[in-house]
């Protein structure tokens, strides 16, 4: 794109609550569009955002996904965006690669849980947002609740463009109270409508919305004010421009209405992204910062830029590869140019470039500033990284994601798949940066961690389809540890085996006692005179530390432990390394078994976000899974709830949560210490241990 049409351009996501329409959206404006003839079902699988198998089973959007079209000598990047909170990390990453938003709500539910989370990271980020208030021809829609509803429960100041022109299933058009025309369609998901003059029962009502939004749009500007004032009316031209400053600014939000799968209102609100969403132009310059002196740095929307971008998506594919997704900040970037990946430090070559229309890929000869575009095969590009010019490099800093929330031991249902698993669940983790990955060195599980019990699922029917890998989740196992509570002096283990040749002698006297929470192991040599020769003294140690990985109780790995080793006795011949190394390894065991060995338990810190009306009912459930509560704090309209919680009590507290908070809640946890189990638990773990080490 050249500099003079980086205005015509517009990088525009739909977001909003799972089932509130916004692929149905979608699929009206590529029909409008002209991208393609026919407007695709969700409900029928034949749409153009949702093309992953997955999507297509489930019903619904699981990623974030990309088209682009022209429309009035306009490019739209549009990006379609999952609303269920278990895939809500690519909605957060789309609105990075966005200028603008079309926040879709439900006319008949109103806003919902993931419609409050997209509306707070989209003022996090400062981007100017219309409203869209989809389904107003189902039963029990209410444009009017929904309205209030975005003043109450948002805190937004709606700027109400339009009123509909019938409900619910005669719904049939909008009146724009710009214009003061009636727009009404045929209904049949044309996207054709007439304009007519007003309803007459409608006359009171649209001039009364008229007069509240003239005299929000004249509070934008002072001169805009002066003359309202003077004249009680505006021009049409300083209407549009008090509009676009206003949305620019977010002094306030445009909301429009219509019907996504009739395609009722849908021509008016691509009118309105052009007219009052801004161009990447019309941004301000993003900020990062220069990768190796960290010192702060800036790039506009301009060609005479150097180029530069960040990846938001990578889709990955077994057979055509890795596709990375990328929104260019500045600059442009032609097919065969050699970039600097500023995140990793590694040039990249950039092979052919691509504009998406879903699964369909355009080539193109080069990408503007603005632009969104996509390149196959990049070897160390990953998402959330940055791109630029070699010779002006700079690092853009995404917003953080939400932290993954549950975990699942992840088991190949065959041992040939056991050396696959692991890279192919890396390339999945490529494409989904919210799946976390690692093997427990304790229990030696391969532990996936994501957003939900969904998230995962849906990262093992990837696996399945795309790898032909089948796995089954299991719930983690707690890593336990066991100490001791007692100090044991003068242990002694004599090591002594005789079978003819030279056998093996080793003897070795230690002393055992508890270490304060948390300081691991220690060894002390404080050998005196020649009883054991110093050279066998790694040995010992070895032997101490490899019986430290199965506790006397249950086999749990002992920690919070001081060995130290006095003295013994040595035989010039039979005496080995092996001999020492049997002795320490029993003498310890037998040390810690009478030295009164407990379990222990990770404890986590728990932060817990909530609506104020769960707080009592969260603190309930708390205290009943043997947590304690540390304070409470307020955050916007929630309250946040610390406490430390023994980690085996909520390892499912994920869908606890929801079903409580109404899908409302959301919590994050870390690691904090180790504490005794309680005295009535230790059994009962103690026998679930010996039974599952009988079943292996």
């Amino acid at each position: 794109m050249a500099a003079m049409e980086v205005n015509r351009l517009r990088n525009v996501v739909l977001v909003g609550h799972a089932s509130c329409g916004k692929t149905s959206l979608a699929e009206a404006l590529l029909f409008n569009g002209k991208v393609t003839n026919r407007m695709g079902r969700v409900e029928d699988g034949n749409t153009v955002m949702d093309f992953e198998a997955e999507e297509t089973k489930r019903v619904k959007s699981l990623g974030a996904s990309v088209a682009a079209f022209e429309w009035k000598k306009h490019l739209l990047d549009l990006i379609d965006t999952p609303g269920d909170n278990n895939f809500f990390a690519d909605t957060f990453l789309a609105l990075e690669a966005a200028d603008g938003a079309v926040l879709v709500v439900e006319a008949v539910d109103g806003v919902k849980v993931q419609t409050e989370k997209a509306w707070q990271r989209a003022l996090d980020l400062n981007l100017p947002l219309l409203f869209f208030i989809n389904k107003m021809d189902r039963e029990r829609a209410d444009f009017f609740k929904t309205i209030e509803e975005l003043r109450s429960i948002l805190g937004a100041k709606p700027l109400v463009l339009q009123i509909p022109v019938g409900s619910e299933e005669a719904f049939r058009g909008v009146v724009d109270l710009v214009t003061e025309r009636a727009y009404l369609y045929e209904g049949d998901g044309s996207g054709k409508f007439k304009a007519h003059d007003i309803p007459e029962d409608l006359l009171d009502q649209v001039g009364e919305w008229r007069e509240r939004l003239i005299e929000d749009i004249a509070e934008v500007d002072d001169a805009l004010v002066e003359k309202y004032l003077e004249e009680g009316a505006l021009s049409p031209e300083e209407i549009l421009r008090g509009m676009k400053e206003g949305t620019h600014s977010r002094v306030f939000f445009p909301v429009l209405c219509g019907s996504a799968t009739r395609n009722i209102g849908v021509v008016q609100l691509m009118e309105a992204i052009i007219d009052l969403l801004p161009s990447p132009g019309e941004r301000p310059p993003r900020e990062g910062v220069h990768p190796e002196t960290e010192e702060k740095e800036s790039r506009e929307a301009s060609e005479g830029e150097p180029f530069s971008a960040f990846v938001f998506k990578t889709l990955s594919d077994p057979y055509a590869g890795k596709l990375t997704i990328f929104r260019v900040v500045s600059g442009s970037v032609s097919p065969d140019t050699v970039v600097l990946n500023t995140s990793r430090g590694v040039k990249e070559r950039l092979g052919q470039l691509f504009l998406l229309q879903g699964k369909g890929q355009k080539s193109v000869d080069g990408v503007g500033p603005g632009g969104i575009a996509a390149v196959a095969k990049l070897k160390e590009t990953r998402t959330g990284d940055s791109l630029s010019d070699e010779k002006a490099p700079i690092r853009f800093k995404l917003h953080p994601l939400p932290p993954a929330i549950i975990a699942y031991a992840i088991e190949p249902k065959t041992r040939e798949d056991e050396d696959k698993v692991m890279g192919a669940l890396q390339r999945l983790m490529d494409e989904d940066p919210m799946l976390r990955l690692h093997r427990d060195e304790q229990t030696r599980d391969i532990i996936l961690e994501g957003m939900g019990r969904a998230h995962l699922e849906v990262a093992v029917e990837k696996l399945k389809s795309k790898f032909g890998i089948e796995v089954n989740m299991k719930t983690p196992k707690v890593p336990y540890r066991e100490t001791i509570k007692t100090e044991k002096k003068g242990v002694i283990y004599r090591h002594k085996k005789q079978t003819g040749g030279r056998g093996q002698f080793a003897e070795v006297h230690f002393d055992i006692s508890p270490l304060p929470r948390g300081e691991g192991y220690e060894f002390v040599e404080n050998l005196t005179g020649m009883n054991v020769p110093r050279n066998f003294v790694p040995a010992v140690e070895k032997g101490v530390q490899e019986a430290m990985q199965s506790g006397p109780l249950a086999g749990y790995p002992v920690t919070d432990v001081k060995v130290r080793f006095y003295d013994g006795k040595s035989h010039e011949v039979d005496s080995s390394d092996m001999a020492f190394k049997i002795a320490a390894s029993m003498c310890f065991k037998k040390g810690v078994q009478e030295a009164n060995p407990v379990l222990l338990e990770p404890i986590v810190n728990i932060e817990v976000v909530v609506p104020e009306e769960n707080m009592g009912d969260i603190i309930g459930d708390l205290n009943s899974r043997r947590g304690r509560v540390l304070g409470m704090e307020d955050r916007g309209n929630a309250k946040v709830i610390k406490a430390q919680v023994p980690y085996a009590e909520v390892l499912m507290y994920e869908p606890d949560l929801t079903s409580i908070t109404s899908g409302r809640g959301s919590f994050t946890m870390e690691f904090s210490h180790y504490e005794e189990v309680p005295a009535h638990l230790t059994e009962r773990i103690i026998q679930q241990a010996k039974s599952e080490s009988e079943e292996s």
